[in-house]
């Protein structure tokens, strides 16, 4: 890519991956130098956003692995049909690729999302692939990525249920790039967009956004709680207050309806600290009447008008 390419396809994506400039710009420049990209960082960051974004830009092909314990190197590499060995014999034309060799041979980015819960044995694989850029099949033989192909790749911290340590052989073939929470006003811009594209609803307004931005921004160091919430936290809560205000018949937010909602959107979302005697529930009302300065014995809270910035939508 040209300088000006690149230059032009950064800013095109600004609107699509808001917030993360810095991350883009990381991103194509390991991209255009042929690097395989390893992005690190909490849920709810962007990641595949942004993969996806880049990759759109650059307009190369995209093929999606999801990371679990049951993807085996044969469902990433492929597999012959059976039933079609039986009569024609492993040939060629019977091997149906997985998505590895589907991005080999079409020179595409292999997106393979959480990267760190799939098995050793289905890591090694990629793992050759990254350093010679073939792969040997049995009884199909030598298949050669083609030019631009490259793995990227997404993790959450090792720590996470489920997850495993990275190895060294991995880190030492990528690229890294660690993905933190973005700031509060781009959290509120994201919240924004998503409520734009809902046609329906009583609509809140950037206030109202804004704190329901900071409530979710508290669960990630309250100290009840070892895993706080994501953007998606704050972009459910906006989305089903709205729905919710339409079928209390309300025309506004009201502190009930917008309680109720974050109850629903946040506390699944988020882990109580072992030991902690307290609940999800518990710990999101306090978080949501501390910000927006409610009394969690007020029985008036739950009838009283929208909270500040929370209007009817025309």
């Amino acid at each position: 890519m040209t300088q000006s390419s690149r230059r032009d396809l950064i800013a095109s994506l600004d609107d699509t991956v808001i917030g993360r400039r810095r991350e883009v710009e990381l991103v194509v420049a390991a991209l255009d130098a042929d690097r395989h990209v390893l992005l690190e960082g909490p849920p709810g960051t962007g990641k595949s956003t942004l993969l996806r974004a880049v990759a759109g830009g650059l307009g190369i092909g995209f093929v999606f692995v999801e990371g679990n314990a049951e993807l085996t190197p044969a469902r990433l590499v492929g597999h012959f049909d059976p039933a079609r060995v039986l009569t024609d014999g492993y040939e060629p034309n019977v091997f149906v690729d997985g998505p590895l060799v589907t991005a080999m041979r079409d020179g595409s980015l292999l997106y393979v999302e959480e990267i760190n819960r799939i098995p050793e044995e289905t890591l090694n694989v990629l793992i050759t692939v990254m350093s010679e850029g073939e792969l040997n099949v049995p009884r199909l033989g030598r298949v050669v990525a083609a030019h631009g192909f490259r793995m990227v790749a997404a993790m959450n911290p090792f720590d996470a249920v489920g997850t495993a340590r990275i190895s060294s052989a991995v880190y030492d073939r990528v690229c890294r790039v660690a993905m933190t929470y973005q700031s509060s006003q781009d959290e509120c811009a994201i919240v924004d967009r998503n409520l734009k594209s809902n046609k329906a609803g009583v609509r809140p307004d950037a206030a109202w956004v804004t704190k329901v931005v900071e409530v979710v921004r508290r669960t990630r160091n309250h100290p009840d709680l070892r895993v706080g919430s994501s953007v998606r936290g704050a972009i459910d809560t906006a989305l089903v207050a709205s729905s919710l205000a339409e079928v209390r018949s309300s025309k506004n937010i009201s502190a009930s309806i917008g309680l109720d909602s974050a109850l629903v959107a946040i506390s699944g979302r988020v882990r109580i600290r072992e030991g902690s005697v307290r609940n999800a529930e518990e710990v999101v009302a306090e978080i949501w009447n501390d910000v927006f300065g409610l009394s969690a014995g007020d029985e008036s809270a739950g009838k009283a008008g929208a909270p500040t910035g929370a209007t009817t939508s025309n």
